[in-house]
């Protein structure tokens, strides 16, 4: 298949399956099938019998790519400061379906590795910050179909696991704009969360400290906010202005 897209990216007009099969050494029999699988999935199109060229799903992923590209570079100076400031670990994170992964992480300085997530690691939406931030975008009818959907299971003692105080959780964060874990995934570690968005008004990611425990701090939410808002503010995210209010009519003549 590799062979194939490289087979298509390098043709400037729509190529025959002779084309290509020969382009990519493969048997037409052989390229034929892949092709077909390709075209299931939008990774390639069929111009008309016998011709192709790359798919749309390609433009979609490379999208993808590049705006995550975009925010981790942003986001990666702005935590290093962040992380400067509190001396504590600073997580940057997406969500993949029912779960998030941590894609930049900073060290806490010269204190236990425990609270720092690693690069790549995953874990479920309710019971991280980072999670229920992303939640918080979902309408309260998708975090229902979450919570029946996974069934909210157990980490620690702290763990949210009952449908209608996740729910509340979830309105609360909303509301306030950040999110907190209470020792919720894993036992003696807390985190705040807040989220990343992009010019669209999309939330694409979103930071969090982490620290033991026993020093951790809620007012940490403020340096935190002001930096993801940095952060979102650098990918062209601008806050909705406030609707002024209507004047008063007066009905004294």
């Amino acid at each position: 298949m590799m062979s194939l897209l490289d087979a298509l990216s390098s043709q400037a007009a729509p190529a025959s399956l002779k084309q290509l099969a020969a382009q990519a050494e493969l048997h037409p029999s052989t390229a034929h099938r892949i092709l077909n699988v390709m075209v299931q999935h939008r990774m390639a199109e069929r111009v008309e019998p016998g011709t192709y060229r790359l798919g749309m799903r390609l433009l979609e992923l490379g999208a993808v790519v590049r705006s995550r590209t975009s925010f981790r570079q942003e986001a990666w100076p702005c935590m290093r400061q962040l992380h400067q400031q509190l001396g504590e670990a600073v997580n940057l994170a997406v969500r993949h379906d029912d779960e998030i992964i941590y894609v930049e992480c900073t060290s806490p300085t010269g204190l236990n590795l425990r609270v720092m997530a690693a690069a790549g690691a995953r874990a479920l939406l309710h019971a991280t910050s980072v999670g229920k931030v992303f939640l918080s975008a979902d309408t309260p009818e998708k975090c229902l179909e979450y919570a029946i959907r996974t069934g909210l299971p157990r980490l620690t003692e702290n763990t949210i696991t009952d449908q209608a105080n996740f729910l509340m959780e979830i309105e609360n964060v909303r509301r306030q704009g950040h999110a907190m874990d209470n020792e919720e995934w894993e036992k003696g570690v807390s985190c705040v969360a807040a989220g990343i968005y992009n010019d669209e008004h999309q939330l694409v990611a979103a930071l969090s400290i982490s620290a033991p425990a026993e020093r951790f701090n809620k007012a940490w939410a403020v340096p935190l906010r002001q930096t993801s808002e940095r952060v979102s503010k650098a990918l062209g995210f601008r806050p909705v202005p406030a609707a002024s209010p209507t004047p008063a009519t007066n009905t004294h003549a």
